[in-house]
């Protein structure tokens, strides 16, 4: 085995947190791309119809690109609670492997979730955009439909905050730290 892979994974756990971290960011930008095509495609054809409901349309249009930053979040918080944003030149900070590997499932169920959810929520919003383009008067009340979809990429990412906190919390030292 390379010896960066050894000392990344196996004795040290900071490089399965870096890559829960990525997870979380690649899933949540991943389903926040796709959701964000599915409504922008169905506002453009709207839009070629009634050019006037722009405003009201681009807020349901852009509804499912916050997962992404929730993804992003996520991978902040396990790099501030691993110190690895306090890293001072080559070195990386020391993490148990066993709590690498925890936050490595946090990382990745957090992105899962949210790449699930910005695809229901581009979903939503395109359907919302339907009904908006057919009642403008609707398009106030639509906004609500995929802002319950947004409900449970909120929720996932307290849940991953709030298990990156109470597991760093109880850290044990790395071996050799």
């Amino acid at each position: 085995m390379p010896e960066f892979l050894n000392a990344l994974f196996v004795e040290n756990g900071i490089g399965l947190a870096i890559a829960g971290g990525m997870l979380a960011v690649m899933f949540g930008g991943w389903g926040s791309a796709r959701g964000l095509r599915i409504a922008g495609a169905q506002t453009a054809g709207a839009l070629a119809e009634k050019p006037e409901l722009f405003g009201k349309l681009l807020v349901l249009t852009a509804l499912p690109g916050t997962q992404g930053f929730y993804g992003l979040i996520g991978a902040i918080f396990i790099a501030m609670k691993t110190n690895l944003m306090k890293t001072k030149e080559l070195g990386l900070p020391a993490l148990d492997p066993m709590m690498g590997f925890a936050l490595f499932a946090i990382g990745l169920g957090l992105g899962v979730v949210l790449c699930i959810s910005a695809i229901a929520q581009g979903e939503t919003s395109a359907a919302c955009i339907n009904l908006t383009a057919k009642k403008p008067e609707e398009g106030g009340r639509s906004i609500l439909f995929p802002a319950l979809v947004e409900t449970y990429a909120v929720v996932a990412l307290l849940a991953a905050i709030l298990l990156i906190n109470w597991l760093m919390a109880a850290a044990p030292a790395a071996p050799g730290a």
